[in-house]
């Protein structure tokens, strides 16, 4: 019998597979072994040039770079001109609201978004101030944009309980990343909703969905003309791929 889907959620992607699970996972297809044939080389980077511009918060940039045959190309890509010194642009907090009596939920924000032309749904979320770590600013921004939490470590019933690896969005047009905090938050059973702590000029709408609820309150505002962020739907469609094949053991 093969070891069920849900036993390769607690495989490290740094820890070294030993051979035993290299093939039961082989086994599933999620392992690819690619050898470069001896002509191939590393892609690199050769140089990197910004356009000049007045934008404030980006930077157009040309890259040149060498692909595995040797061969120069050109690549064009937007960055964040803000990125602090640690190199990791921003957040995405997943808050985990866990209530005495209530199903565990999760908070989506609405915003609009000028570059997409349309309201947004998505995860509370905020730039990595300089000298700040993932963890305090992810406390801070759903504080602020939720309300929840008191935007400081220790202090009340919000606990940051993962921090992932540095993660990249839209590699093919920027190099901008982020990490994705979970987040708990301990609720009391007659703890009244917190209100948000926005800057002048913020317009953000806070929702409370039911983890199970995800996947269809998504479909629901696609269907009403707003936009999905991918980190969301990413997490909805894994919650119910979890949902359908977790528990099952593979013949």
């Amino acid at each position: 019998m093969r070891p069920s889907l849900r036993s390769f959620t607690t495989i490290s992607t740094i820890r070294p597979l030993n051979n035993t699970t290299r093939s039961s996972l082989s086994s599933y297809g999620f392992v690819c072994l690619r050898k470069m044939s001896s002509d191939s080389q590393k892609p690199e980077i050769v140089s990197t040039e910004e356009y000049k511009t007045d934008a404030k918060w980006l930077k157009l940039e040309k890259i040149k770079w060498k692909d595995q045959e040797g061969k120069e190309r050109m690549w064009e890509t937007a960055n964040r001109a803000t990125r602090p010194k640690a190199g990791v642009d921003s957040v995405h907090i997943l808050a985990l609201l866990h209530h005495p009596t209530k199903p565990v939920s999760t908070i989506l924000i609405e915003q609009y978004r000028p570059p997409v032309s349309a309201t947004v749904v998505e995860l509370p979320a905020g730039l990595i101030d300089e000298g700040e770590d993932a963890a305090t600013t992810a406390l801070r921004e759903l504080h602020e944009e939720t309300g929840y939490g008191s935007g400081k470590a220790g202090e009340g019933n919000a606990e940051v309980h993962h921090v992932s690896t540095v993660l990249v969005k839209d590699p093919g047009m920027t190099g901008a990343n982020m990490h994705l905090v979970t987040v708990n938050v301990k609720l009391g059973e007659h703890d009244p909703d917190p209100e948000q702590k926005l800057e002048p000029g913020e317009h953000i709408v806070k929702r409370v969905v039911p983890l199970k609820y995800l996947q269809h309150a998504l479909e629901d505002y696609a269907r009403r003309g707003f936009a999905v962020d991918a980190l969301v739907a990413s997490i909805a469609h894994g919650w119910q791929l979890n949902k359908q094949y977790g528990g099952i053991e593979a013949m």
